[in-house]
Order: structure tokens, then C-alpha cells, then sequence
């Protein structure tokens, strides 16, 4: 596996080792992208390769009556058409088990059940795509339909709920409560779309399968294929040196992966298997529908005395996927009273799964939602009414928190945006012709660290190697592992070489849930820390060395250079001479993470992001026409590897916000199942017409129970917080409050506000 390299820093300002940590570094791979030399999965291509391409189940709720394969066997090119009836044994991977997680517990073709539409009947495998394509459209299959659940309201649920979080008595609270807000809102289906669809390659080698994935998770997608395929875990193989990003639909493995590996067993040649857009549609994942029943009391003044939140979400019938809604609920806000209670809603889709900031995300529209509403029932400011209501504690589990700056985050976000210029009357603002509406809501994200192993190698050619089974998708890991291993040993940054992506190397952390730079970062500071120690010590003790019998306490690491610390910068020796002088090949350490939940400094605290999101709309009702214009955004994100790279995700996410507020809705065919809008011409995604000025601030406070620089994800929490953000300028603009997600058009030509 090729590494990928540091580049040289000259001309770039600020970017010493000791001051690598927090700059706006370029990403080390850029150059791989930009020139196209980057292999994405589907990019693989090896001799005597394969095309797999599935089947789907042109029903949402049934059985397999017949299934006709005849005419897809005789085509031209075709090598095998699998299915139920003659598949090899596929297994489910042992329920619960975090480091062997997939997508569905069911594996494909286990039986002749349909739960979903676009469910996978059969695959074809031909020598061409093309022929693949042809043969799939060849199959022919009778289906036995059973009653099918596909209405999209969940409102008609009338079985039991589950308490996840339950303090003092919030109904009697509630009913006594001088002001009260209680409203349902909800956020629909929506779909990742990253720009590479999944894809899997799958070759063999005797009893060893190599399967080039489109995963987040590499270790985890060995641990779960074995289980799966049923062989060793050592006789597997996954590889995902670039993702073309995940947005956490590709956490876990899907059925196609194993449809690609059993294939590639049968034929003993390599197999491709690439999803199509539609099918990213139905068969690989989605944020369910989620319908929150959001109650909030508060004294005259603006003290909350309760807070109810009553949430459904939808999940499949083949697994009990709860969204978790109720994540930030129990700790955001200071309130005695307080209940989350959460129900599933089975429907005939396929299984969902995680989608940037699964949980909080949805359910901070419901809560920051009601926040506002609440501002306006008590005729204060919304900032003002979220500061009042600051927590000194966890109110949810007790513990004190690690690092908490939310009114840091909401006074600066207030000053940077000029909130108080903000006129509270519905429609009072207007620009250039057009009404402005001003919104805010606050933004939280849990904090977490995961078990994580790193090496780092001073090799004999100069170089130093870092390498860990983690992988980047997209938003820039092999520049932070790079940035550390910089900081710590002074090598120049274009003579570190970075693995990642491969389950050969250490096992590294999954890329989701914005854990994967806290977790890494301890174990390659630890490796490089140990590695250093004893390259010094070798400098002390190696024959025909400068320093032979110095004391190496009092030798440093400088440019790559070895040398008494009271010598002047470029002296001593290039620490490739000691490695050399030693007749080694390198020098290695490993360094390990402790998970926080597994830390006695940190299990005990209550570790979160937090942030904030001040946003203008522009409403202008004689064309109909609604825009984003305006974001800013401020982040409690504990320390900042890379300036540039957390801006950038910081960014994204807001866009993918303002998707998320005004245009994502995954719509299925009440009839059949099947996603009408499946295709990027008819599912609206935000792009570049829709992104508006989007100032970003990070304040930058170190979380020292996270890791020895402070550092925190900030891949979901910039994110939260985005769409109530923009229905509370939506309403301040139109006197409408939307209160489910998309903000359609037709919903504000309901509003008397017209232009001056």
C-alpha cells in the first residue's frame, strides 16, 4: 500500500513543529485528488474482473413466489446468477456487538421474505457491466404480496414507549407552568448522497478475501465480513484508502459486500460490485422520519420548570433502529422537570441508519424549535432565554462537564452577527427590497474517544512513518496524523509518510460520530513519544556515534536532526545515521488510546461540543423566493488540529444544514415502495447557488479529558442546530412557523407580509 506524503511547508507561515498544532494546513493529500491519482474503490481494476449487478424486489411487503433465471444464464458474458436458492451460506453477526456491526441483521438472500422495496432478489455476474446490467433485466420474478406499512405520519402509534431520561415530576410542572409551548415537529426521510456511491471489489486468495470497501470503518467491516462470510478474521482483508465522503451511511457494511465476496469465492476471480444512484436510494440507508412531541414550561421570567419530549421515529422490519432523539435533551438546558420518552414505528423501507449528527440533529430542531417559540410566548430575546437557563451540571447524569462554553459560543455568535440590531416585530426588517428574518438555536454533540493504535517508524531512509487502520474520508486524517507526528519528532513535514485505510495496519478508529481525530491523535503522540525516547537513547549507545555515552536526557530532536539541546539549531546529526549506524531497518513504538469510558479521568465527566448558528433569510413574496444569506456560526470544539480543515467541515455542515431546512425529502410511492425522487435530478441537495456567506469561529478552549492537546470532533456539531435556526428567521421574516421540515414554498404564500 502506497503511503500518502507530507509536502514540503516552506513559504507556509506559522507551521513550525511547535506551531503545526492549530494552523491552516493544506491537506497532504490534496495533490493525490486534484491530479486524479487518488483510487477510490471503484477505481480498483484487476485481471479477469467481474461486473455483479443486483436484482431488486419490485414489492415493499411479501414473498418470492418464482424466480426465473433461465434467460439471464444464456446471455452472452454471463457467469453466475445468485440467489436464494443457490447462495452460499451468509451468516448474521452476533447481535450488539459494537465491534462487529452491520448494517442489517439480515444478510442477503437468508430467505424468500421481501421487507422493502429495492430489497435484493438476485445479483448477475458477467464478464462486462453492460452484460451484468442485461442479465439483471433478464430475471424474472413472481412475487406473493403481503400487506405493506408505508404511510409516511407516525401518528397513529398507540403502543408503548421507552424513558430514556426522566428527573423530578415534569407533568405536573408542565400543567402549572405560567407559560407553555406544546408542538409536534418533524423531520422527514432524507438520504446521503456523497459524491462516490458505494462499491465493493472482492478477491481471493486461497481462503483470504481482499475487499476494497467504501467504509468508514474498516476494522469493524473485517470484524462484521467475517462473521458474515464465516471465515477468520485474520483471513480478511479491507481496504479504503479514500472514501468520496459517508456522512455515516457507510459506517457499517451493506448486503452488497457480501453478495461481492461470495461471488468472487464461487468464480475465484475478482468481482466489482457498484451501487447505482437509485439504488443508494433504498438499499444503503437513510435518516428516518421522526415526529417529536416537544412540551416546555417556563416562569414568567423565563426559568424552564419542564420539558417533555415525546419522540417516534420509523425503522424497517427486518431491525429496531432508534434515531435518539433525546441525545442533548437531559443536559442542554437547566430544567428540574424533565422526561424523553421514544417509540419505533415499523415500516416497509429499508433498514435506516446513522446520518451526520444522528439523534441530536433531528432532535435539536424539535427543542431549539420550542425554545423559540417559547422566546416569543415570554416576549424575550431567544439568546437571552437560553443563557438564562445555563446548567452548572449534567442535570442528566450528574457529572460536571469536562469544558462547556455555550454562552461563550452564543454572546460571541450574538456580537459577530449583530444580533442586537434585531427588531422582534414579524417582518420588520427589510434590505434592498427585501424582508430579512434573523434566527439563532444552540448546537451540542457528544464527545468521544475510542480505543485506537498507532506505530511510528523512524526509518533508515530519512523518512518517518506513521500507521494506523483508521481511514479518511474526506476530511483530512492523513494531514492530522502528519501534523502530530510533526509536532512531536521535528522531522519536516514532506518527510512523513502517513498509512491508513488498511486492517494489515494497527487497528485504528471508526471515522464517525466525530470521534476519529480524539481517538487517534493520543495514539500516535504516545508512538512517536516512545519512538523518540528511543532513538535518543540509541544516539547514546550505538557505536560511532557523535554522542556515544551522552546522556540522552539531554539530547533533542530538531528538523530531523539529533543534538545537544545547548547546541545551535542544524547541528548534530541526521537521526538516519544513528539508524543506520545501528544496522537497523527503523526504529518503531507503538502507541495505544484509552477509550474515555474506560479512563478514570474522564468516564466520570460529561464530554460535549457545543456551538451555535445565527442565520439571515431573505424573503421576498412577489416571486415566492426564500434564500439563505447570512450564517454565522460559533463552535466550542475543544482544540483545533487544523484550522483549515475543521473550517471546511465546519462549512459543509452548515450547508448540508441548509439542505437539510429548506429542500431534502425522501418521498416513497405509497403503492409500491419505491423512492419516487430517487435520482440527484429529483432529490434536492444545496449546492452552490444555495450557500450563502458563512462566517465560522472556533474558540478554541482545550478539553484536557479528551486527549493531551484538548481536541474534540467537529465533524456533526456544526451541523446541529442549522435548520431551527432557519425556520426561527422564516418566521421572523413571514409570521409562518414551520414546524415540518422541508420550509416549503407553498407554506409561506400563507403569510400576509408583503414588501413596503
Amino acid at each position: 500500500m502506497k503511503p500518502i506524503s507530507g509536502i514540503n511547508m516552506v513559504g507556509f507561515s506559522g507551521t513550525s513543529a511547535k506551531e503545526i498544532i492549530g494552523a491552516s494546513v493544506p491537506r497532504i493529500d490534496g495533490a493525490f485528488k486534484t491530479t486524479g491519482a487518488a483510487q477510490y474503490t471503484a477505481d480498483f481494476h484487476f485481471a479477469n474482473l467481474a461486473h455483479a449487478v443486483p436484482v431488486q424486489s419490485t414489492i415493499a411487503s411479501g414473498r418470492i413466489k418464482r424466480l426465473d433465471v433461465s434467460a439471464a444464464e444464456k446471455m452472452p458474458g454471463v457467469l453466475l446468477v445468485m440467489h436464494h436458492g443457490n447462495a452460499d451460506a451468509l451468516y448474521r453477526v452476533v447481535p450488539n456487538e459494537f465491534s462487529a456491526t452491520s448494517s442489517e441483521a439480515r444478510p442477503p438472500f437468508e430467505d424468500e421474505k421481501i421487507y422493502y422495496w429495492g430489497q435484493y432478489v438476485a445479483v448477475v455476474i458477467a464478464e462486462t457491466l453492460e452484460q451484468a446490467v442485461a442479465g439483471a433485466n433478464a430475471v424474472k420474478v413472481e412475487y406473493e404480496a403481503a400487506n405493506q406499512s408505508l404511510k409516511p405520519s407516525l401518528s397513529d402509534y398507540a403502543g408503548k414507549r421507552k424513558s430514556g431520561s426522566k428527573r423530578g415530576d415534569v407533568d405536573k410542572a408542565f400543567s402549572t407552568a405560567a407559560v407553555r409551548v406544546d408542538q409536534t415537529y418533524i423531520t422527514p426521510v432524507e438520504t446521503h448522497n456523497p459524491i462516490e456511491m458505494h462499491a465493493t471489489v472482492a478477491t481471493w486468495d486461497g481462503e483470504r478475501v481482499t475487499l476494497y470497501e467504501t467504509s468508514q470503518g474498516v476494522v469493524n467491516h473485517r470484524m462484521a465480513m467475517a462473521q458474515i462470510l464465516g471465515v477468520p478474521r485474520e483471513n480478511v482483508q479491507v481496504i479504503t484508502q479514500f472514501l468520496g465522503s459517508g456522512f455515516g451511511g457507510k459506517l457499517f457494511p451493506w448486503p452488497h459486500s457480501a453478495m461481492a465476496a461470495v461471488a468472487a469465492r464461487r468464480l475465484q476471480r475478482p468481482v466489482k460490485l457498484s451501487l447505482s444512484r437509485r439504488m443508494m436510494f433504498s438499499n444503503v440507508g437513510h435518516r428516518p422520519r421522526c415526529e417529536q412531541q416537544m412540551k416546555i414550561g417556563a416562569t414568567a421570567d423565563g426559568k424552564l420548570v419542564a420539558l417533555r419530549q415525546d419522540y417516534l421515529n420509523h425503522t424497517s422490519f427486518i431491525d429496531e433502529i432508534d434515531e435518539g432523539c433525546g441525545e442533548a435533551t437531559p443536559y442542554l438546558y437547566s430544567v428540574p422537570n424533565l422526561e424523553v420518552t421514544s417509540a419505533l414505528v415499523q415500516r416497509n423501507f429499508g433498514t435506516p441508519s446513522p446520518m451526520r449528527g444522528p439523534g441530536a440533529v433531528p432532535g435539536l430542531f424539535a427543542m431549539e424549535s420550542a425554545m423559540d417559540e417559547l422566546a416569543i410566548a415570554l416576549k424575550m430575546d431567544p439568546v437571552e432565554l437560553r443563557l438564562r437557563n445555563e446548567p452548572t451540571k449534567d442535570e442528566g447524569t450528574g457529572q460536571q462537564f469536562s469544558s462547556r462554553h455555550l454562552k461563550e459560543c452564543l454572546e460571541t455568535g450574538r456580537q459577530r452577527f449583530g444580533w442586537d440590531k434585531r427588531t422582534p416585530a414579524v417582518g420588520s426588517m427589510r434590505q434592498d427590497g427585501k424582508i430579512l428574518g434573523w434566527g439563532m438555536a444552540a448546537a451540542s454533540w457528544g464527545a468521544y474517544r475510542f480505543p485506537a493504535t498507532a506505530t511510528v517508524e523512524f526509518c533508515a531512509n530519512g523518512r518517518v512513518c506513521v500507521r494506523s487502520a483508521t481511514q479518511d474520508i474526506g476530511t483530512g486524517t492523513y494531514t492530522v496524523f502528519a501534523q502530530v507526528v510533526h509536532e512531536k519528532t521535528g522531522v519536516p513535514f514532506d518527510r512523513i509518510d502517513v498509512f491508513l485505510g488498511d486492517t494489515s495496519l494497527p487497528e485504528g478508529a471508526m471515522s464517525g460520530g466525530s470521534w476519529a481525530t480524539a481517538s487517534s491523535v493520543p495514539s500516535i503522540s504516545s508512538a512517536a513519544n516512545r519512538a523518540k525516547k528511543t532513538l535518543l537513547q540509541l544516539a547514546t549507545s550505538t557505536t560511532g556515534s557523535k554522542y556515544l555515552n551522552a546522556d540522552p536526557d539531554k539530547l533533542d530532536l530538531t528538523d530531523g536532526r539529533i543534538h545537544l539541546a545547548s547546541e545551535p539549531a542544524g547541528a548534530g546529526i541526521p537521526f538516519e545515521e544513528i539508524v543506520n549506524l545501528g544496522k537497523l531497518s527503523g526504529i518503531t513504538a507503538e502507541g495505544k488510546t484509552i477509550a474515555t469510558f474506560e479512563d478514570p479521568k474522564a468516564k466520570d465527566l460529561s464530554l460535549h461540543s457545543y456551538g451555535c448558528q445565527f442565520i439571515e433569510v431573505e424573503w421576498e413574496p412577489d416571486i415566492a423566493r426564500l434564500r439563505v444569506s447570512r450564517v454565522v456560526t460559533v463552535i466550542d470544539g475543544g482544540k483545533i488540529i487544523n484550522l483549515k480543515a475543521a473550517t471546511n467541515q465546519i462549512m459543509g455542515a452548515v450547508v448540508m444544514g441548509i439542505g437539510m431546512g429548506l429542500l431534502e425529502h425522501t418521498i416513497y410511492d405509497q403503492r409500491s415502495g419505491q423512492p419516487i425522487n430517487g435520482s440527484m435530478a429529483d432529490y434536492l441537495v444545496a449546492t452552490c447557488a444555495d450557500t450563502p456567506t458563512i462566517d465560522v469561529t472556533f474558540l478554541d478552549h482545550p478539553d484536557l479529558a479528551m486527549n493531551e492537546y484538548g481536541s474534540r470532533g467537529v465533524g456533526e456539531i456544526g451541523l446541529a442546530g442549522v435548520a431551527p435556526a432557519i425556520t426561527a428567521a422564516v418566521y421572523h421574516a413571514t409570521g409562518v412557523r414551520v414546524r415540518e421540515l422541508p420550509v416549503r414554498i407553498e407554506d409561506l404564500l400563507k403569510s400576509e407580509i408583503r414588501e413596503a
